[in-house]
This record gives structure tokens, sequence and C-alpha cells, in this order.
């Protein structure tokens, strides 16, 4: 069949046109912005009336929408993506005669709750009454080495000390990529009965807790502790960061994680004639995903570290060291008079200058000038105030560690 795949490059969609193509399907990949001549562009911002898809669907015979979002962002509402442009896709799918539409929904849609559950559950809803051969699919929580969520709860997992949202009692069910493609790939087959909806979950529930814990075991890191935070206070960071783009904790997001994620394997075992995966299998030993997980959060708390230390000395030097004592260190080295007033000042506003920006604008460029000004102060200070070098508190060696974050951070940062 000559499959047209909505949302070709996103997470399922890439995985599903892979799948799709080693059926034996031809795959036209719904994009936002063709680049090849198996693509064709869609938007389900802009495509919401009927005339705009029927163009799109010329010598179509199935059609899946694996197009969707967690949360909104900028111009990405769930009413658009979720609601009107699928059911706009839908009625030109009639229209056009197209054999099958496969829908990728989610669990839980039908609970409802949420406006991205009610979202998916509308579109769910008008499918249904659409004169065409439909099949509705509902995955639970997707697990894949490329998927966003997994990338996450990874990294989440890879920390030193485990953050449980209320203890992490929360239920799930986390699905395997390969196990929801297989089961595409299976209903678009003519052989499959039309018109089911179908739960799409792993062989056995977890609880949050377990899911962290499995996670970490596969990535081969030792157990940890792990720490309860009360749900208020999850819910109270949600509304905050709810205002703050990209982030994936939202009121949203908190209220599906309380929901829970799970449902019977039963259906979706008799279709693909075979149980899914468990969670455990889903990564073994794997190296990859370990050191992903552990890039992940490490230049977070080497920046923070950093941060600390040239904000929290610029504050010590303005407010809390006394000001005799730092100009009569500056004599040491020969600057004196208003000569030393702008150098204790200056050196003030540069420390706070690179505290700010190391939480705000991290880069190469920053990082070297940062390891130049600790290399000519560890330089003057080991000359003109050698008692330093001996100090038992080790003021001028903790440099070090220091010069080492930074060449860290410099080797590792990545084109913005």
């Amino acid at each position: 069949m000559k499959v047209l795949v909505c949302g070709a490059k996103g997470f399922v969609g890439a995985a599903l046109c892979q799948r799709l193509a080693r059926a034996g399907h031809t795959v036209v990949k719904g994009v936002r912005e063709p680049r090849s001549d198996d693509e064709i562009a869609i938007d389900y911002r802009r495509d919401l009336a009927v005339d705009q898809w029927l163009p799109k669907l010329v010598g179509i015979d199935a059609v899946v929408n694996a197009v969707g979002i967690l949360v909104e962002r900028g111009s990405q509402r769930f009413d658009e993506i979720h609601r009107r442009a699928p059911m706009a896709l839908f009625r030109a799918c009639a229209a056009a005669g197209v054999q099958r539409v496969v829908q990728v929904s989610v669990l839980g849609a039908q609970q409802g709750g949420t406006a991205y559950f009610d979202s998916k559950f509308a579109a769910d809803t008008f499918l249904l009454t659409q004169p065409i051969e439909w099949q509705i699919v509902r995955p639970a929580l997707i697990y894949g080495a490329a998927g966003k969520s997994a990338r996450l709860f990874r990294m989440l997992a890879s920390l030193p000390v485990q953050a449980l949202p209320a203890g992490g009692h929360q239920p799930l069910q986390p699905v395997h990529i390969d196990d929801l493609t297989d089961v595409v790939a299976k209903l678009l087959e003519p052989s499959t009965a039309a018109r089911q909806c179908l739960d799409v979950v792993g062989a056995t529930p977890v609880d949050f807790r377990e899911m962290m814990r499995t996670y970490r075991e596969s990535m081969r890191l030792p157990a940890t502790l792990s720490i309860s935070i009360p749900g208020a206070l999850i819910g109270a960071a949600a509304a905050v960061l709810d205002r703050v783009p990209g982030s994936t904790l939202t009121r949203e997001t908190w209220r599906m994680l309380q929901h829970g994620n799970v449902g019977d394997p039963e259906p979706m075992t008799r279709l693909l004639g075979r149980s899914p995966r468990r969670i455990d299998t889903f990564t073994q030993d794997d190296a990859t995903a370990r050191n992903e997980a552990l890039a992940a959060w490490r230049p977070v708390l080497l920046r923070g570290a950093l941060a600390c230390v040239w904000i929290g000395t610029a504050l010590v030097s303005a407010f809390a060291y006394p000001t005799e004592d730092s100009l009569a260190l500056l004599q040491r080295v020969h600057i004196n008079g208003m000569g030393a007033w702008a150098a204790l000042y200056g050196a003030i506003l540069l420390d706070l200058l690179f505290g700010i920006t190391t939480l705000t604008h991290p880069g190469r460029r920053l990082w070297a000038l940062q390891g130049a000004l600790i290399l000519t102060y560890s330089i003057i200070i080991g000359i003109a105030l050698p008692e330093f070098l001996s100090h038992p508190f080790g003021p001028v060696l903790k440099n070090l560690p220091i010069l080492a974050i930074l060449i860290l951070l410099f080797s590792e940062e990545t084109k913005r």
C-alpha cells in the first residue's frame, strides 16, 4: 500500500516510517518542510480544512496520524494539532476514498481531565463516525532510545539522589517503540479487522519508583538514596514552570502522571501473536544510554557550581571581607590609590558578570575567558603572595579543580 505517515519527523512517526518500509509499503512522509521526493508538506497548525488535505491524499491507500504535542508552545496548540487538523484529515480521507486510517492517540484519552487528553479524545470520537476503515491505537508511555521521554527518565534515573514525586507510586506501563510500530503495521494489513480501539502497553505495570530503579539498573548504576517530594510541592513547581517555554513539568503533565497510565495487554498480545516486551528488557547494560544520561545533567551541575563560586566571591568581596584588607593585598602587587579601588570593584563586577553569564549564556568563549582569568590570578598570587601556595586551606590549589571543570565544559560544549 501507499501509506501517508503524518508527523514523519517525530520520534514515533520516524520509527513508523522505517517499520512500514520494511513491511513493503510505499511510505509518503508528511512533514512541515519537505526536502526529498518521498516527503509532502503538512502543517497541522494551518491544514484545518478538507480542501487543504484532498490534494495531499491523491493516490494514498492508508493514512497514519502520528502528530502530537505533549505541551503547548508558541503557535502549537492542542486544539489545532490534536483536534481540528485531524478531523479535517479524517473527513478528507473519507472523501478521497482512503482505505484505512490509523490514529495514534494516547492511553487515558477517554478518561479526559486535561486539555491534552480531551483534544486527543475529541479526534478519536470523530474518527469513529467516519465511513472508513479506522483503527485507533492508544499507546502508554513509549520507550525508545531516541525518545525525548525516555531520555528524560534515564537522566532522572542517573541522578545521584532519586527525587520521587509524591513517593513515586504512580502506576505506569511503558511500551517499547518496536511493539507500537509492530501493532500499527499489523493494523494496516487487509486481513486485520477494521474499526477497533486498542490499548498498546508493556507486558506488566510498574510504578514510577520501579521504573526509575529499572532504568538505573539497566545502565549499570548502583542503587542510590531516594527521597519523596510532596505532591503539593510538585504541583506548585508545575504551576510556575507552566510559564517557562520548553518546560516538561507543567500542570498538564503533572495531572497526567497522577492519573497513571496502565492498560490490558491481552488484546495487543492476540493481535501480535506474542506478548509485548517487559520494561526490564528495554535496555541491557547500555553504556551509550548511561553516558547520555549522565551528560544530560552534568553540565548543569558544573555550571551551577561555577556560578556559585563567581557570584559568591563577588558578594564576599563586596560585603563580607574587610575592604582595607583587600586594598592591602592589592598594594603587595603594586596596585595603589584609585587604581586599587578600581581594581577591587572592577574584579567584583567581573566576578558577578561571570556568575550570571555562566547561567544565562554559557559557551566556549566564556569558559576560555574564565580559565584565562583564573590562570592569571593564580600566577600573580604565586609570585607576589607565595604564602597562599602553602596555606592550609589551599586557596590557590583549589583553582585546579575549577580549571578542570572549565576544560571539561569547553571540550563538551556544542554549537548553539
